[in-house]
């Protein structure tokens, strides 16, 4: 590990409260001692005890005069995040004076970090796993209370020590297998073989449940696909705008007056939406709003929720039924609109209540319903479908790959073992198995990933 000393703006740019820049590496204090005159002149260099905070100033290392009035954290090596010898430098916020005093911790010794280098230290000085450092950008990045509770859980090792429980099973599992082969006039290799495929079997129970648990981790982290479809001037376009509390959508008494997809991702009640505005479903012989048609219901098929909106007061059509049809299968919550007017359709209103079970009426221009309808959002999602798994959830695309490349690899070992395959050959099937798992957590993981890992991470994290 290289122990030059990095440095680099850890607070986001702009102005604010209080900017922070960080330090880390052996010679960070050393640094510090150039730009930094503590208030107290009691400070003793040689002594600094970590976890402490100095109040003073930063200065032109130069011309020796005063930049800064300023807060310093301490905190001494192995006791910091990085491991090493780090200060954190709290100034007032504002992109020159945080700049500023950058450029004299460059000037004095330091190297500017690069993205995500502070964490990746940590990862490579042992303090935390790959999969703890990864949970550090979904933590920052997180949308919702409940992504960032499952980052947090990751950070914490919760699902290093599923891993690592499952390893030390394979572990075990390798001992019996090698005690077969270092063995062999014991003649124990067939009971090796029937444990073996317990173990697997077991083993393989256990990774197919992490694996399920991405759905519920791609919700958290992607939020709930969520397309909005109906006939032109049913009120889709209405909709979005009062869930977003803007006028986003044009809206217009105008039928296909919306041509093309309209993207946002809003919360409700806790529950991650990527809502989808679309194009109003109906025969046209406009070339171009027939696109928006064809692409509204080419999003059906991938979506999570499905809200459909239908003019009470209109008679159905073939138009509408044909919509009742293409949402049949999905997950759906059905809108019957304009309820506001004096005039209703029972034919329509009675069709669609007995036939669906998510019926609401709504007003969109009184946005009467709106609660009602992110109650039921919050029902279907937040309460029922994503089951926090013991705090154990998959959100990373990474992990789901790995873990499912090492149930792949369990399938494979066990066909060696029915198909009588010598033990040897078995153990080379454990270990891969091991191998796969094992770069979650960083056990056996090439620098290329760790390097592309760390690249999608903010400077001075």
């Amino acid at each position: 590990m290289n122990n030059n000393t990095i440095a680099a703006i850890a607070t986001a740019t702009g102005a604010g409260g209080i900017g922070i820049i960080r330090m880390s590496g052996d010679n960070s204090f050393e640094v510090l001692k150039k730009i930094f005159i503590p208030k107290d002149k009691r400070f003793d260099w040689n002594n600094i005890k970590g976890y402490t905070i100095k109040y003073g100033f930063i200065i032109d290392s130069k011309t020796k005069e005063k930049i800064e009035e300023v807060l310093v954290s301490f905190f001494k090596a192995p006791k910091s995040y990085t491991t090493e010898n780090m200060c954190e430098i709290n100034c007032h916020g504002g992109t020159v004076i945080e700049r500023k005093i950058l450029n004299e911790c460059l000037l004095n010794g330091a190297e500017l970090a690069e993205a995500g280098e502070f964490t990746k230290r940590a990862f490579l000085n042992g303090r935390i796993d790959l999969s703890q450092a990864e949970s550090v950008i979904d933590i920052i990045n997180a949308k919702t209370d409940k992504e960032a509770e499952a980052s947090f859980n990751q950070l914490q090792g919760r699902l290093s020590e599923e891993i690592e429980k499952i390893r030390d099973d394979l572990l075990d599992l390798m001992s019996d297998i090698e005690a077969s082969i270092d063995y062999p006039e014991y003649d124990i290799e067939e009971t090796t073989n029937e444990k073996a495929v317990n173990s697997l079997n077991n083993i393989e129970e256990k990774l197919i449940k992490l694996e399920n648990s991405f759905d519920n981790g791609k919700l958290l982290r992607e939020g709930v696909k969520t397309v909005i479809i109906g006939k032109p001037n049913a009120g889709k376009s209405s909709l979005l705008n009062n869930i977003l509390n803007e006028d986003r959508a044009i809206v217009s008494d105008l039928a296909g007056t919306t041509r093309d997809t309209i993207e946002e991702f809003i919360n409700i009640e806790g529950v991650p939406l990527k809502i989808i505005d679309t194009a109003g479903i109906r025969k046209t012989e406009d070339a171009v709003e027939k696109i928006g048609v064809n692409k509204a219901i080419s999003l059906i098929k991938d979506a999570d929720l499905v809200i459909a909106i239908f003019d009470s007061s209109e008679n159905l059509d073939e138009d509408d039924y044909k919509i009742l049809e293409l949402i049949k299968n999905k997950k759906n919550i059905i809108l019957l609109n304009k309820c506001d007017l004096s005039r209703e359709s029972p034919e329509t209103i009675n069709y669609i209540s007995n036939s669906n079970k998510n019926v609401l009426k709504t007003s969109m221009k009184t946005k009467k319903g709106l609660a009602e309808l992110y109650k039921m959002i919050s029902d279907m999602f937040n309460n029922n479908e994503i089951d926090m798994n013991d705090g154990v959830i998959i959100t990373n695309i990474r992990h789901k790959r790995q873990i499912h490349k090492a149930i792949e690899s369990i399938s494979k070992t066990k066909e060696m073992i029915y198909q009588n395959m010598t033990i040897d050959i078995i153990a080379i099937g454990i270990k891969e198995i091991l191998e796969d798992l094992g770069e979650i957590t960083g056990n056996n993981v090439s620098e290329d990933i760790i390097n592309k890992i760390f690249s999608k991470f903010c400077l001075g994290k």
